[in-house]
């Protein structure tokens, strides 16, 4: 799959007033976002829980995981989603979790996120 990144604007859920942007890779193959925790902590992002990880490169690892807003710049959108406090200096990485909350897919061709329907029911809606 093509890499490429977006510019995304991650703010506190509860104080909004506190945010920051930065470029994001596109990552389907991360379940969850991965943001470095000191930014997350400088806007006041609290963690709600864990979770075990398998990492890229097949480490296992335990790390927090809080909820932020997400502003995809080229969706033009807000919405609450899931967050890993990676450590400190890793890549930004919009995962499928959040992804799939705004209702996109990966367009590696033209290196851009493109608007999907949603599927509600599925074998049960064909019935």
């Amino acid at each position: 799959m093509g890499m490429f990144q977006v510019k995304v604007k991650i703010a506190n859920s509860v104080k909004p007033e506190l945010f920051f942007e930065e470029n994001f890779w596109v990552d389907t193959g991360a379940l969850y976002s991965f943001i470095p925790e000191d930014r997350l902590q400088a806007i006041e992002v609290e963690p709600l829980h864990s979770r075990e990880l398998i990492l890229a490169d097949g480490r296992r690892d335990r790390r927090l995981l809080g909820e932020a807003s997400f502003t995809v710049s080229e969706l033009n959108e807000t919405l609450t989603c899931p967050v890993i406090f990676a450590p400190k200096d890793s890549l930004y990485l919009l995962g499928a979790t959040a992804l799939e909350n705004f209702g996109v897919e990966v367009d590696t061709a033209a290196r851009k996120l493109k608007p999907i329907l949603g599927v509600i029911g599925g074998y049960l809606a064909s019935k």
